[in-house]
């Protein structure tokens, strides 16, 4: 039997909530409940709750395993089965299925949209579906414009609602706007969860500039998926969107026919980007560099240099380091001169050149060197970026820890959570 200090409790506020074990350890982070049908005469059953646990893999915990729950943790017992949640059948996920959904009103008097579902504790132990807090809208008024029309939010019985479309999940564009401040790697993740429909229904809601940062952090072959089933025109501004050296190996999974198409479309200097990348062999430092890292000459000052390295866009690890070159500052730029990092610029006055604290010792990276040499030469001097030089001295990029982690790591990494 089931305890807990609360008999009765909305999901949305379990969601996000630790789930500890009796001992005090962690395991994970509550994402959702798992309800059952028993028919129309009966409210929906709660059979478990799935829980996030470290590598982001999605497990499920029986409520027979649920010990407690309070506002602030939930507190599981015994041993949980780590293998991978896959949603049955006859399941329903209350946040990612319940939410947002279409009721009517048995008694004729309106409709309205489900915002969260109270759960309560029956005197045997047993967990059920009790209410729902609906946002309701006045009789005359659409299900489409529920959000203009006039409307107020009700408690009401699971007894004195209809669902309409019980079946439908939840809409793209409410699952898009819920999920607006997820990580992009976090927003990946949810995708992957999902079957390849649902995964392109979402894909195609987001906005090119979300798409793209969300791509970046998907196994290969779903990013094929989603940019083959959006159009040429689209896929190339999505690809525009991306960093050059994703876009580029994202690219190389296409073939050759789509792949020229697609540069073709994209705007000349982002397509200009990508070519360079795709030039190098595979494995090699130029293959898997960033061409767009921060540039500047020996004349600009520090202050100079911190504003640059200061833009949102990007990464901490290209934002670890200031490259210095002589003009022209596009890749591949004049000479090469060196670096300064970011520690460099913290410590020196905002009016100082930056010729005046160049790290000269730090040899850059050749552009056909492997791999295993970039990333020995960043563990040697435990760097995070490294700039990368042309046979000419002249920097065509640079690489980052992050750009190596990608091709290290096995293949289908980013599918074992």
């Amino acid at each position: 039997m089931v305890s807990s200090t609360v008999s009765k409790i909305f999901v949305a506020r379990l969601l996000g909530l630790d789930v500890f074990d009796p001992l005090g350890d962690r395991l994970g982070r509550l994402r959702d409940v798992v309800v059952v049908s028993r028919g129309p005469k009966k409210s929906e059953s709660c059979v478990g709750v799935v829980v996030e646990v470290p590598g982001k893999r999605r497990v499920f915990v029986p409520m027979t395993r649920i010990q407690s729950m309070e506002a602030n943790q939930i507190i599981c017992s015994g041993l949980v089965n780590m293998r991978r949640f896959q949603q049955r059948g006859a399941e329903t996920l209350i946040a990612a299925e319940i939410f947002d959904r279409k009721i009517a009103f048995r008694d004729g008097t309106g409709h309205g949209v489900v915002e969260d579902v109270g759960l309560i504790q029956t005197r045997m132990g047993d967990w059920e579906v009790n209410e729902y807090f609906v946002q309701r809208a006045e009789p005359g008024s659409s299900l489409l414009g529920l959000r203009r029309n006039r409307r107020h939010r009700v408690l009401v019985s699971w007894e004195q609602v209809i669902p309409v479309g019980a079946h439908e999940p939840q809409s793209a564009d409410t699952f898009v706007a819920a999920h607006d401040e997820m990580k992009p790697a976090d927003f990946a993740d949810a995708l992957h969860e999902m079957n390849a429909k649902r995964r392109l229904e979402i894909a195609a809601h987001l906005q090119d500039d979300r798409l793209a940062d969300v791509l970046q952090e998907m196994p290969d072959r779903e990013q094929v998926q989603i940019l083959s089933a959006l159009g040429l025109e689209r896929a190339a501004d999505v690809l525009e969107e991306m960093d050059p050296d994703d876009a580029a190996d994202l690219l190389g999974e296409l073939n050759e026919d789509t792949k020229v198409q697609l540069l073709d479309m994209m705007s000349k200097e982002e397509a200009d980007d990508v070519r360079r990348l795709l030039a190098y062999p595979e494995g090699t430092a130029g293959s898997v560099m960033t061409p767009v890292p921060v540039i500047l000459t020996p004349e600009s000052t520090v202050a100079e240099a911190l504003a640059a390295v200061r833009r949102e866009e990007l990464s901490p690890a290209l934002a670890s380091a200031v490259y210095v070159v002589r003009p022209p500052l596009e890749t591949p730029t004049g000479k090469y001169l060196g670096a300064v990092h970011i520690q460099a610029l913290l410590r020196a006055a905002p009016p100082e050149p930056l010729g005046d604290i160049l790290d000269k010792e730090l040899e850059p990276i050749p552009d056909n060197a492997s791999v295993s040499e970039v990333v020995r030469h960043l563990a040697t001097y435990n760097l995070t970026s490294l700039g990368v030089v042309n046979s000419d001295g002249r920097l065509v990029g640079a690489i980052t820890v992050d750009d190596v982690l990608d091709h290290l790591l096995p293949e289908d990494w980013r599918s074992q959570h």
